[in-house]
């Protein structure tokens, strides 16, 4: 499927082209690179329509109702011009809801779509937080993110206030489904599920927390909730600027996904596994490693090199504890619930070819 996605150089937009090609669809992306006669030639071909593009920080207040409202008057009358009655989905904002310019210029935009007679999904996101999200911006959650990650300081009005967040990933999943027929367009404003509410001060303290354990010998802190293993991966984003490169890789078997690279600390990745897959089967001579399940539940399994004992070691989301990984042990993590697991995984060294380390030898004898 042709999809174009507009704002496609943006936070949410990089995530959004990066999940269509991962899921074998064509993106078309329009941004300001791009010019008017680029957006008609691409709703000529567009099976599917994603609007991202919107002004949240302009010079002037005209700029709200010319970037939210006018241009997505402008998509429709395109897609009206070129008989191209094909869905689109609308990142508009909860505060589409408030008496403020820019929610005014977001509501006014929400009724052209809504009124346009075509098959529409219009989504109020709430603060939205996730890694590539730019701070010192629109967002406070990547404001400290990237200033506690740099030990600069942070400014709290109130720290009972509670914002309202929604993951990025959250986002580009629930819209994927509505690309793939999973979700039925509406004429009833939508949201992304879950949304996760927070106090500024417990966000604070979470990313000090966070920040403490990745300088500790622990290097992978408690993670107690889903909200906090999604802050968790978004932190890491911002301590990692030593210009490696992020390695993804994804089979019938689940992801695997490196998310933090340090000559100092070492490599933390994601590993996802779908119910009964076991991955791993080698050994390090020298290299350590922790495991920690924050999703589903896993057993790990250890075998000393030369020897016969079997070490087993169950691990369940949140209840989990971190699991050491023995240089001179082979290793093996197996899903054995019912639903996707996710494990966080630390290596005390960056990967590369030359220094793996890594020798294969199952952990079952034969």
């Amino acid at each position: 499927m042709k999809v174009l996605v507009t704002g496609s150089n943006g936070f949410i937009g990089k995530h959004m082209v990066k999940a269509l090609i991962k899921s074998n669809h064509e993106v078309l992306p329009y941004d300001l690179d791009k010019t008017e006669s680029d957006l008609i030639n691409y709703i000529k071909e567009a099976d599917f329509v994603i609007h991202l593009a919107g002004i949240n920080r302009p010079l002037t207040v005209e700029e709200f109702y010319d970037g939210n409202t006018n241009f997505t008057k402008k998509i429709v009358d395109f897609l009206r011009e070129n008989r191209r009655e094909i869905p689109v989905i609308m990142s508009s904002s909860i505060q589409a809801a408030l008496d403020n310019d820019y929610g005014k210029s977001k509501k006014m935009g929400e009724d052209f779509l809504l009124n346009s007679g075509l098959p529409v999904y219009v989504f109020r996101l709430a603060n939205v937080f996730g890694k590539w999200c730019r701070p010192n911006y629109n967002s406070a959650a990547a404001t400290f993110m990237y200033n506690i990650a740099h030990d600069l300081p942070i400014e709290i009005r109130d720290r009972t206030y509670v914002v309202h967040y929604n993951y990025v990933e959250d986002i580009v999943n629930t819209f994927l489904g509505c690309v793939n027929g999973e979700i039925k367009p509406s004429k009833n404003i939508l949201s992304v599920s879950p949304a996760h509410d927070c106090s500024l001060g417990d966000l604070a303290d979470n990313l000090y927390r966070f920040k403490m354990a990745v300088e500790s010998d622990e290097h992978l802190p408690v993670i107690h909730n889903d909200f906090e293993y999604k802050l968790f991966v978004s932190f890491l984003d911002y301590l990692s600027e030593d210009g490696y490169k992020f390695n993804f890789a994804a089979d019938q078997r689940g992801s695997f996904e490196e998310i933090y690279k340090s000559k100092k600390h070492g490599q933390i990745s994601i590993n996802k596994s779908f119910p009964g897959i076991t991955k791993g089967g080698h050994f390090h001579t020298y290299k350590n490693e922790i495991f920690m399940t924050v999703k589903g539940e896993c057993v790990t399994r250890q075998r000393k090199i030369g020897g016969t004992e079997i070490l087993e070691f169950p691990t369940k989301g949140i209840e989990s504890k971190k699991v050491d990984i023995i240089p001179n042990y082979t290793h093996d993590i197996k899903n054995v619930g019912d639903e996707e697991s996710i494990t966080l995984m630390w290596i005390s060294e960056v990967y590369s070819d030359e220094t793996a380390d890594t020798y294969k030898e199952d952990v079952d004898l034969k």
